[in-house]
């Protein structure tokens, strides 16, 4: 791919900022190795950029809280890493989906708001070919035709609903660089290997699709929604793959505009921070959408980096060393909720996306004298010092509005410093109205506009 044409689709260096990389991984490594080869790289870059880098190795690993304070373990560390939302950057390897109780450390990790590269919904949809394909196919992304097969009995079935011919592609469900991936000549040879992999494990999952005959695919890697490059690989002498890990040749790739288009659509389709996108091309990439295969939630590096001639792994590195792009795994609420304001007690809050500005809550009798400020609400009346005033864009224009700080309970947490507009809020239903700021950077929250309560519940008040 060539920067200079595509310059509008390639993330841009940021600078240095000194944080902390998290790579988690899984052991044991390949023979003779301590360490995967992209979880080593991470490990390289990280230190010789300043960051404080520590390889989690899943297995017998633990997090301890205390005193406000996450640190994370590997067997047998007993000095261990300190993990904080504010500086730490979880980068998760391939191998973590392996075991469910490696995926519940990554749910636990997710849990202390550190950002994370990706999430357990992005590792366990991408890993999953068919839950991937129906993500992409709602993107209205072209695919190859794609069924499952429901048991032993009923593939047939499966195979005539992809209305195509001989020979066709197999898949599990679950596996990668190649590996779990058939090609299916005929229809005898399909009722064999049925026969043969149920007989092996009677709850297999398998899936079918058209086979799309071509001499490679395209790998392309997305980070942050910019691609940062691609690459063909060609497909293996004698196979039909095209994996770097089965040997395939690689080069630098070119991108037609449509091909960006829909590859960053592809990897949005999987909500994920850095991914890789598979497809192959169409025969007229400028004009017809090219067919996407799969998204891949961590993508190896050394292909790639071979191709381009770039350090991936760096750029990858520096990009996270931007605070802004920085966000945890946010938890799902309602547009109502259950809080508690000190010292007024318990309400119900409004949680508006559409509020750009300041936190609103109701207040009556408000009085100003110098930096404090009085005010009263549900029968008690507080002084407290006033922060600033601001400029509030109303229906009508604008008011002016003083800003106060108080204590705010939600979801079993305290937030101590949630800075609040005075305003009369007699006839908006609720005294309370959190803003995008709020529910982003503190609360950690997406609403559900269709629900309330998701998160609380409003016995108490009632």
């Amino acid at each position: 791919m060539k920067p200079v044409k595509f310059n509008d689709f390639i993330t841009e260096e940021k600078k240095s900022k000194k944080y902390k990389i998290l790579v988690v991984s899984a052991d044991p490594a390949p023979e003779g190795q301590k360490l995967f080869r992209t979880a080593r790289r991470f490990k390289e870059e990280g230190e010789k950029q300043g960051h404080k880098v520590y390889v989690l190795q899943v297995e017998g690993a633990f997090i301890d809280y205390e005193d406000g304070v996450y640190t994370i373990y590997n067997e047998g560390d007993e000095k261990g890493f300190v993990i904080d939302r504010h500086d730490t950057v979880a980068i998760i390897r391939g191998s973590v989906r392996l075991k469910k109780s490696w995926l519940d450390l990554v749910s636990r990790l997710e849990k202390t708001g550190i950002t994370m590269v990706n999430s357990r919904e992005v590792v366990e949809i991408s890993s999953d070919k068919y839950r991937s394909y129906v993500k992409l196919q709602d993107f209205g992304l072209t695919q190859p035709k794609t069924a499952l097969i429901p048991n032993e009995d009923n593939w047939k079935t499966a195979f005539e609903s992809l209305e195509t011919d001989y020979p066709i592609i197999m898949k599990t469900l679950e596996g990668s660089k190649g590996v779990g991936v058939l090609f299916v000549e005929s229809e005898r040879q399909m009722d064999g290997l049925i026969q043969l992999l149920y007989s092996q494990n009677e709850d297999i999952d398998l899936l079918i699709q058209e086979y799309i005959k071509t001499d490679g695919d395209i790998r392309v890697l997305v980070l942050g929604g910019k691609i940062i490059a691609s690459m063909k690989r060609s497909v293996v002498e004698g196979d039909f793959r095209s994996n770097v890990s089965q040997g395939a040749a690689v080069a630098e790739y070119e991108l037609s505009e449509l091909e960006i288009e829909q590859c960053l659509l592809a990897s949005k389709a999987m909500d994920g921070v850095f991914t890789a996108v598979d497809f192959i091309p169409s025969k007229n990439p400028k004009k017809d959408p090219p067919y996407i295969l799969e998204v891949n939630h961590s993508a190896g590096t050394e292909g790639i980096e071979k191709a381009t001639g770039r350090n991936i792994v760096k750029q990858v590195v520096d990009y996270f060393a931007d605070e802004k792009v920085r966000y945890p795994v946010a938890t799902q609420c309602g547009h109502r909720e259950v809080i508690t304001i000190k010292p007024f007690g318990e309400m119900i809050a409004k949680f508006d996306t559409g509020n750009g500005q300041y936190s609103v809550l109701h207040a009556e009798n408000i009085k100003t004298s110098g930096k404090k400020i009085t005010f009263k609400l549900r029968g008690k009346t507080i002084t407290t010092d006033l922060i600033e005033t601001y400029e509030a864009e109303t229906g009508g224009g604008s008011d002016k509005r003083p800003v106060v700080k108080l204590e705010v309970e939600f979801a079993g947490s305290t937030y101590s410093d949630v800075m609040f507009g005075l305003n009369d809020r007699s006839d908006m239903g609720t005294d309370v109205l959190f803003s995008r700021y709020v529910m982003s950077k503190m609360f950690n929250v997406a609403v559900n506009p269709a629900r309330k309560f998701i998160v609380t519940t409003k016995y108490a008040i009632d």
